[in-house]
């Protein structure tokens, strides 16, 4: 299912990891090949962007970094 937007609006970065753990796109895991990135963009009605992403790190599917900017979009 998907989330409607009054639960994700004002919820700013703690909300956002639950979001990439358990709304994240279908992952392939397959011998060499496979999903290493996941990517949340949040924008809100203000222009106010939350963008996150997580990487695998060396190719080890439990080691990610994640990585959060937060900017505003010019008019």
């Amino acid at each position: 299912s998907q989330l409607p937007d009054p639960a994700i609006e004002d919820q700013g970065k703690d909300y956002i990891r639950p979001i990439l753990n358990k709304y994240a796109a279908v992952c392939v895991r397959c011998p060499g090949y496979g999903t290493r990135t996941n990517t949340v963009i949040l924008i809100d009605s203000e222009g106010r962007v939350t963008f996150t992403e997580r990487n695998m790190i060396n190719a080890d599917v439990n080691q990610w970094k994640t990585s959060t900017y937060e900017f505003k979009l010019h008019a």
